[in-house]
């Protein structure tokens, strides 16, 4: 097949390559040069076949599907590997990039994005299923907070509003100045303040502030405390 890019289709429900062959059918530019429904089969097609593209469900029956990537980019002739699989699961997703993958589809939406998936793939670029994308959005948000909260548990027995009074207490606000800020009483604050003392084992305001730094909740100017 000159100047077309070869595509093997692994999958185990034969309806489903069924349904890919005929997606591919359509398109000039690949042609299908085999089918496989097992990781056996995968392999020798891989070998014998050099297809520039495997898509691979890593579903499989006979074998984990990472491991299959892992093994085919192993290949004198290594194919790039474009999954399409029904896991939604950002860890498979994760896992099937480090193994090698360079594009993830999902199957629910393999009709509209397999031709994206294919052509980015072709190139050497990566790609993922639009569907995917807010999940990994919401899990690097999650991270992004997690890496921002201070690692110390005694931080975490205090209310928001506490944790607020004490960033604000460290950067040398008044206790006045900030009920008037938050629009609380002078008394509140105090009572507040106090708390964190009392939770945190402060005796002072210069370790306030020092925990406050330590935990990273504020940044001095010049030499610091």
């Amino acid at each position: 097949m000159p100047g077309l890019v070869k595509v093997l289709l692994v999958d185990d429900h034969p309806l489903f390559r069924e349904g890919l062959r005929s997606i591919l059918s359509g398109l000039a530019a690949y042609g299908v040069v085999g089918e496989a429904g097992s990781a056996r089969e995968a392999m020798e097609l891989a070998r014998s076949r050099t297809p520039d593209v495997v898509v691979l469900d890593i579903g499989l029956p006979d074998a984990n599907g990472i491991e299959v990537i892992r093994q085919l980019r192993t290949l004198a002739v290594c194919p790039r590997i474009l999954v399409v699989s029904m896991h939604t699961r950002l860890d498979l997703v994760a896992e099937s990039l480090r193994a090698g993958a360079l594009g993830y589809v999902l199957k629910d939406s393999a009709a509209a994005n397999l031709l994206h998936g294919l052509e980015a793939v072709s190139r050497g670029d990566r790609y993922l299923d639009g569907s995917i994308v807010p999940q990994l959005l919401l899990k690097l948000d999650e991270y992004a907070v997690r890496r921002s909260r201070p690692a110390d548990p005694a931080y975490d027995t205090l209310t928001r509003r506490e944790q607020q009074i004490l960033r604000l207490l460290a950067e040398g606000r008044s206790a006045g100045a900030i009920a008037a800020d938050l629009y609380i009483s002078r008394k509140t604050v105090e009572n507040h303040r106090a708390n964190i003392f009392g939770k945190l084992g402060l005796t002072s305001m210069a370790e306030l502030v020092h925990y406050a730094v330590r935990l990273g909740l504020i940044e001095l100017d010049g030499d610091g405390l």
